[in-house]
């Protein structure tokens, strides 16, 4: 804003005693002082307002307004309330140093001032920044060529003094601020994605408010637009024919460090902006991975029609250097399978598993604008298939020590995928062991479904199982009928769960301990912290209960299944 404009607001009360012909300056800002030497807290720009506590005589002036002039103070403003009318040699400085001099009415607080040119100023800063997103925006449109997200990001730090940062759904750090500053630490971005994940199922419309430690953010929906612009305006509605679970595991999201509770209407509109020019960026992406998805299709349709071991392999060299660029072997590959499935509802889960695969996919280590270039992900019905090329390994190995392992997939996005999910869906992985040729893509592909169907079989909402699990008796547990396994499990331990019920003799965890520790009693008394004797009156009312000893091998083994199986 503009000094001149200042003075022709009578409610600030402010006369001018000097410089008139400067009054076109811009002020950035208002600091307020009584300081002698206030410079280290002045970065130019700025109208000072004191009270003149620092002034002792007429010397002090000159040295004052000279500091004032060489930080690049555009005016001074001083106080009446202290000494009255404003002396002259404050004046004459002032016109010495072509410094503008206000006098401020003793019935007017420096915090009205204060107040007014904040307002005015961010306002004004808004307005610009506003023009820079949508200019940005349209240049992103046909194109890349704006630079990214991380230009606006630096934007709003440096001009609305917003930090802020684009985050996948899984707290993927995607974008943020380049500007000196600490970054946002893992554990708090995993925290952002999860309470933003709570309220999308609620349907509520952002931005949504969240305090994580000392800090408040708002986080901002950032919805694929799927090349068409979103509608414009603040807090805009999600489509009422849309479920929100068909975008809810995909969506990116823009968390700000501020509380956008009481911000006005422009402000909102601005950040809308923001989500909307992020938008354009997100389907530029995924429009780059429409190559690598087709490669994928192609080679997965072949597997699944049972082509020749070469058809398949000469399809392999092709995609090769697209999925691995300057692989100089020939890689090995893994399949890893997903499913989302949600109760209820007609979801086409597909893409969502697809999109989902492809952000849990993601290389930490890879660099450049594209971390997720080595990914292949197709999708079958409910079902996503990523063909993820590794570099060459010895053929000692299985697979197991190198590639990718089923739970290091789900680590860090366990947490706010459950909270996406929101106690209504699951999401179940299937990773194979490494393979060295086409012949054993067929087989992989297999295994990483059975897997699958091991992980669907488990408590918890965001399970994972590897091609090592399938060797043990949890392979055929997936296979068993429902009604089956409920018939199984309740003849077993339905009578020691009413027994607990009543008697809180804790009948279940006393079998889970001593099946655990292989029936030895010292061992199992050691771990429940029991006499031996307690663990075998224990142990004996699970016998007279359910008829059968734990002494047989027969007797543990249905045991510890109906339990796997509970």
């Amino acid at each position: 804003m503009r000094l001149r404009a200042l003075l022709d607001t009578d409610a600030l009360g402010l006369r001018l005693l000097g410089g008139e012909d400067e009054l076109d300056r811009t002020v950035r800002g208002v600091m307020t002082t009584d300081l002698r030497d206030p410079s280290r807290y002045l970065s130019g720009g700025e109208l000072v307002l004191t009270g003149l506590a620092w002034r002792r005589d007429a010397d002090d002036s000159e040295a004052f307004v000279r500091i004032l002039a060489q930080a690049g103070v555009v005016a001074l403003a001083a106080g009446e309330a202290e000494l009255g009318d404003i002396p002259d040699d404050l004046v004459v400085a002032c016109v010495r140093h072509r410094l503008p001099l206000f006098a401020v009415h003793e019935s007017v607080a420096f915090a009205t001032i204060t107040e007014h040119v904040v307002r005015q100023v961010s306002g004004e800063r808004a307005g610009d920044l506003a023009a820079v997103v949508d200019r940005h925006r349209r240049m992103m449109t046909s194109g890349p060529a704006g630079g990214g997200p991380d230009v606006v990001l630096d934007l709003l730090g440096s001009d609305l003094d917003l930090r802020a940062w684009v985050l996948s759904p899984t707290g993927r750090l995607i974008a943020g601020p380049k500007v000196a500053g600490p970054g946002l630490p893992a554990d708090t971005c995993a925290g952002l994605a999860a309470e933003h994940l709570a309220a999308a199922r609620t349907g509520r419309r952002g931005p949504h408010r969240v305090t994580l430690g000392p800090a408040t953010y708002s986080l901002f929906p950032i919805r694929s637009s799927g090349g068409r612009p979103a509608a414009a305006g603040a807090g805009r509605a999600p489509q009422a024919t849309r479920d929100v679970r068909e975008t809810v595991l995909s969506d990116w999201l823009l968390a700000v460090e501020a509380d956008a509770g009481d911000w006005p209407a422009e402000r909102l509109d601005l950040l809308q902006g923001v989500t909307q020019l992020i938008s354009v960026e997100r389907d530029r992406r995924d429009a780059a991975r429409t190559v690598r998805r087709r490669l994928a299709q192609e080679v997965l349709e072949l597997v699944q029609a049972g082509a020749a071991p070469a058809e398949i392999a000469a399809r392999l060299r092709v995609a090769a250097p697209v999925l691995l660029p300057g692989l100089g072997a020939a890689p090995h590959w893994q399949v890893v399978v997903a499913t989302v499935e949600w109760e209820g509802g007609d979801i086409e889960a597909g893409p969502v598993a697809q999109s989902l695969l492809e952000e849990i996919l993601v290389d930490p280590l890879a660099t450049g604008p594209e971390p997720s270039d080595r990914i292949a992900v197709a999708h079958t019905g409910d079902e996503a298939i990523a063909l993820v090329p590794l570099p060459a390994v010895s053929t000692e190995h299985d697979g197991s020590e190198s590639g990718i392992l089923a739970d290091a997939l789900l680590e860090s996005v366990r947490d706010p995928l459950s909270a996406g999910l929101d106690g209504d869906g699951q999401v179940t992985l299937g990773v194979s062991a490494a393979v060295h040729s086409a012949e054993g893509l067929r087989g992989a592909l297999e295994e990483a479904r059975h897997a699958r169907r091991v992980a669907a079989a488990r408590p918890g909402r965001v399970c994972a199982a590897g091609h090592q699990e399938l060797a043990s008796h949890v392979l055929l547990l997936p296979f068993v009928p429902d009604d089956v396994r409920r018939a199984f499990t309740a003849r077993l331990l339905d009578p020691l769960r009413d027994y607990d019920r009543r008697h809180r003799a804790e009948l279940i965890p006393t079998l889970e301990a001593f099946l655990d520790c292989d029936g030895s009693w010292t061992r199992c008394a050691t771990r429940l912290h029991l006499h031996v004797n307690t663990l075998r009156y224990r142990v004996g009312r699970i016998e007279q209960l359910t008829s059968r000893d734990l002494s047989r091998l027969e007797d543990k083994l249905d045991f510890f299944l109906a339990l796997r199986m509970s």
